[in-house]
């Protein structure tokens, strides 16, 4: 059987990426100010959070339509595939997955297989590439699918963000409470939480630089403890330039592990808002 890899677009791969990957990317909707917009389509990280700073109202995100997944199964049916592995952002963030999951046989001859990455972002792009790698070496879903679940228990991150508004209102942070009382005097660290999933506040830092410097040595500690090569990335939001030197700093201090720098788009910003970073590490794919 032939397989089609499909994700969303909050796994930030670039075009090029997709194209040379044979990967289907299905944008996600953005509502600002009343009006929809589809990631990576018709709204990019350049412009969007001068756009975010200047909007009247709280913007939202979606999940894609039930017609665009089916006319999209339908597109690759039609292009010659027998199935479909859907790598999508968690579920505790978008109802994407179980949308999918719902729409297993919407299809007459094709078959559709949902699996939540459990996070977002280019970390999940990483995931993506690597079952694209294997299925167009001939992996079934299950051989994907299980080298993504080893994958995925080597990943963890920590987000540092300006602002918890964002998150709070549109409600993608569990135990808010905790941190909106001493906004004004903290940097607050956030993670995906390993058992829930949710992203969930970790610890309230003092200032910027002293959140990085804490989220920097639980890295080392990783590093330290880890028997398998490191892929990490440093990912911005409207702060590049803050970005890069981290990364630069980060990959002087460790110089055996593998870094890149990414981006929060459209979506995910709308959620962490301006000024966030992040680091996210998990076993280089490509030793697996």
């Amino acid at each position: 059987m032939t397989l089609a890899i499909v994700t969303d677009s909050t796994a930030y791969l670039s075009p090029e990426e997709a194209e040379e990957n044979q990967i289907t990317v299905v944008p996600i909707p953005v509502i600002m100010d009343g009006r929809e917009y589809q990631e990576g389509v018709d709204i990019h990280p350049e412009g969007f959070y001068e756009q975010l700073a200047a909007a009247e109202t709280f913007p939202t995100t979606s999940q894609p339509a039930v017609g665009e997944w089916i006319t999209t199964f339908e597109r690759l049916k039609a292009a010659g595939y027998d199935e479909a592995l859907v790598i999508n952002l968690s579920e505790t963030i978008s109802g994407a997955v179980k949308t999918v999951a719902g729409l297993k046989d919407a299809v007459d001859g094709f078959t559709v297989h949902a699996y939540d990455s459990k996070l977002t972002v280019r970390i999940m792009g990483l995931l993506v590439l690597k079952a694209a790698q294997m299925a167009r070496s001939g992996a079934s879903v299950d051989e994907i699918t299980h080298v993504l679940d080893e994958l995925s228990a080597t990943i963890d991150e920590y987000f540092v963000v300006d602002d918890l508004q964002n998150l709070a209102r549109g409600g993608r942070l569990s135990n808010a409470s905790a941190f909106l009382g001493s906004m004004l005097k903290v940097k607050p660290i956030l993670t995906f939480d390993n058992q829930t999933n949710y992203i969930v506040p970790f610890e309230k830092v003092r200032s910027m630089k002293k959140a990085l410097a804490r989220t920097e040595s639980l890295f080392a500690d990783a590093v330290e403890q880890a028997d398998y090569p490191i892929k990490a990335l440093v990912i911005y939001s409207n702060n590049e330039a803050d970005g890069q030197k981290w990364l630069e700093e980060l990959a002087e201090k460790f110089p055996n592990v593998d870094f890149e720098l990414s981006y929060f788009g459209p979506v995910i910003g709308t959620h962490l808002g301006a000024g966030a970073l992040a680091l996210g590490w998990m076993r280089d794919p490509a030793s697996v």
